[in-house]
């Protein structure tokens, strides 16, 4: 049995010689050796996932590049933990409209209307979902112009499980498109409260599908795109160095001018100044404003695009804020009108949280305070004051809270921002941007102020335009029979309430 055995050996052993010497062998054996990430290499990509940074990097010569072939399993693959929070961040968002905006505006109007809010509230999120499937996503995040994307994502072709890393080296972009798309969903949802209780619900509609593109897609680019005109942060070309972390020009801005512009457009309800237009239920009101506090935090927290510390912070600046701003609004009550409301620390907290939005990736707890406090005074001013005088009908004071909460965040943003806070403000592109050195030595304020004027007339002069377009083809009004027998009924055939 040995001797079997060495025979077989030695024949194996002679076989394997002559195919290394011939021609096949050869090729087989002289590959050119696989580029082998070293054990340091892939520490570092584990190190990238816990300090949110690109994991590539890690493989990058002294020249910046990284060698053909060379990769670890790091790079291109999601951080389960971020995208677990990115997922819970959108899930919240969502949340803060169905059910958080839908019962706040219900609970605002009068009771023959409440059903309208919620059915605007639902329609919106079904129109904007296949809108953003179809191109809106491509339209806000490929690249493009300065001002607009384009078509490389148009239902959503490509968007999988993979990062983009023009976003974050860790989310998976499918997630981040869905993040994305609650937002594009909540900004028009917010435009309808200045012209609830009058208008037609195809009506509605029809506007807010057009404004998607027109006002709110263009202004997204611009603030949040790789490159787009007002990204300070990303883009190292921008020509406005501002920041917005999680939507004062996007959100705020565009919802709340554009409802004024809308309102004035569509008219007063049939007698405004006359009759009460209290709000039906309070219970409602509360209700919903806590339901959007608690969304806010995947909203304001989930922009950080990562469960780091940037997100921690605007975790803790968005509570401060929101807070802060819901007691000034209430004290301001107390001493000028002898009581404290609940409408009051509702309106108040929503302000709060709206004049934080842009900054609480950016400034730090001393400086959410103050965002508080002023985010309290202003809007309040703008809501019993302004609307009062000027004698508009924003039904539920979209413009006074949003527009001008808002636009008063975007501000401070450009006066409080901190770096110690968020260290991307120092980063690559805002270096080569020059957003660095104003952080530094100041200035940045003027860059917020472009950016306000640009997202200013893009809302004011989109919205007139989709508005008179919508009027010139459509009925956006009720009668005055139908309005006063109430939406609920004429529009929907149900009604909120059976006594």
């Amino acid at each position: 049995m040995t001797t079997v055995l060495s025979r077989l050996a030695r024949a194996s052993a002679f076989a394997l010689l002559i195919f290394a010497a011939s021609p096949a062998g050869a090729q087989t054996q002289s590959p050119k050796p696989a580029r082998v990430a070293t054990v340091e290499q892939r520490l570092s990509g584990v190190e990238a996932y816990l300090t949110n940074t690109d994991p590539s990097a890690a493989l990058q010569d002294k020249d910046g590049k990284v060698p053909a072939g060379l990769t670890t399993p790091s790079v291109g693959v999601p951080g389960p933990g971020h995208n677990a929070w990115m997922m819970i961040s959108a899930a919240l968002v969502l949340f803060m409209t169905l059910p958080g905006l839908a019962i706040f505006y219900g609970g605002l109007v009068r009771r023959k209307n409440v059903l309208s809010l919620l059915a605007q509230c639902f329609g919106v999120t079904t129109l904007v979902t296949v809108l953003w499937w179809a191109v809106g996503y491509s339209l806000a995040f490929s690249h493009g112009s300065v001002f607009l994307g384009g078509f490389d994502f148009a239902f959503l072709r490509g968007v999988d499980s993979r990062p983009n890393t023009d976003y974050s080296p860790w989310v998976s972009q499918n997630v981040f498109a869905m993040f994305q798309m609650m937002f594009a969903i909540i900004t028009p949802a917010l435009i309808v409260g200045a012209v609830a209780e009058r208008m037609r619900y195809v009506a509605i509609l029809s506007f807010l599908g057009a404004w998607l593109f027109v006002v709110y897609i263009p202004i997204t680019h611009m603030a949040w795109g790789a490159d787009g005109l007002m990204n300070g942060v990303w883009n190292e070309h921008a020509s406005i160095r501002a920041i917005d972390f999680a939507g004062g020009t996007v959100v705020e801005m565009a919802s709340g001018w554009s409802a004024l512009t809308l309102c004035l457009i569509v008219g007063k309800r049939l007698g405004f100044g006359k009759e009460n237009f209290s709000p039906h239920s309070m219970v409602l009101c509360m209700v919903g404003a806590g339901m959007l506090w608690v969304g806010w935090y995947g909203f304001n927290a989930g922009s950080a695009l990562a469960a780091d510390g940037v997100a921690a912070n605007a975790f803790m600046t968005t509570t401060l804020a929101g807070a802060v701003a819901s007691g000034t609004w209430a004290l301001l009550e107390y001493f000028l009108r002898g009581k404290a409301s609940v409408l009051g620390f509702c309106s108040g907290a929503v302000a709060g949280l709206v004049c934080i939005t842009p900054a609480c990736g950016f400034v730090n707890a001393s400086g959410a305070i103050i965002v508080g406090l002023l985010g309290g005074i202003v809007p309040y001013l703008a809501v019993v004051k302004l609307k009062a005088w000027l004698g508009f009908d924003d039904a539920l004071d979209v413009f006074g809270v949003h527009g001008v909460a808002g636009t008063l965040g975007l501000f401070l943003t450009g006066l409080l921002a901190d770096p110690a806070v968020n260290p991307h403000l120092l980063e690559s592109a805002a270096q080569k941007n020059g957003l660095a050195a104003l952080v530094t030595h100041g200035g940045l304020w003027l860059e917020q102020l472009k950016a306000i004027g640009v997202t200013f007339v893009v809302a004011v002069v989109g919205t007139a335009v989709v508005a008179f377009a919508v009027k010139a083809v459509m009925a956006v009004r009720l009668s005055h029979e139908e309005e006063d027998a109430g939406l609920d009924l004429v529009e929907h055939g149900e009604e909120g309430y059976i006594l």
